[in-house]
């Protein structure tokens, strides 16, 4: 239960509303990727699975990127959630904010850790 209202209370201060994403080119994405690796790998691993240097230590664990969208904590691979995830960081947990960053490199680190995310399966229709 106390979980339960941490997760509403975290989410509530969390998310906001996200400025309107800039569209997804190469170079915005190749950005992404070369500031995951400034800032992202020690935590999150080079593979985006959480496995980084620190990744064991850190309680809760870093967000497993290679999960299907919808399976990671928090942002349920939503856009936005994921912007803001970056901006704000999470309370009571390793997630820092990254509001120094420009609004452009942060939705770059966006395009960049929605990279890793498994492809999603299909379900066959009966």
């Amino acid at each position: 239960m106390i979980a339960g209202i941490l997760f509403i209370l975290t989410s509530q201060w969390v998310f906001g509303q996200a400025p309107k994403p800039p569209k997804k080119t190469p170079a915005l994405l190749s950005q992404g990727k070369k500031l995951y690796e400034q800032n992202c790998v020690t935590c999150h691993g080079s593979k985006g699975d959480g496995k980084g240097q620190l990744g064991g230590a850190l309680k809760p664990a870093p967000t497993n990127f290679t999960l299907p969208l919808k399976e990671w904590p928090i942002t349920k691979g939503e856009m936005s959630k994921i912007f803001d995830v970056i901006t704000k960081g999470i309370p009571n947990t390793s997630m820092v904010k990254w509001s120094q960053l420009s609004e452009q490199e942060r939705w770059a680190l966006v395009y960049a850790v929605v990279e890793f995310a498994a492809p999603r399966v299909p379900t066959k229709k009966k």
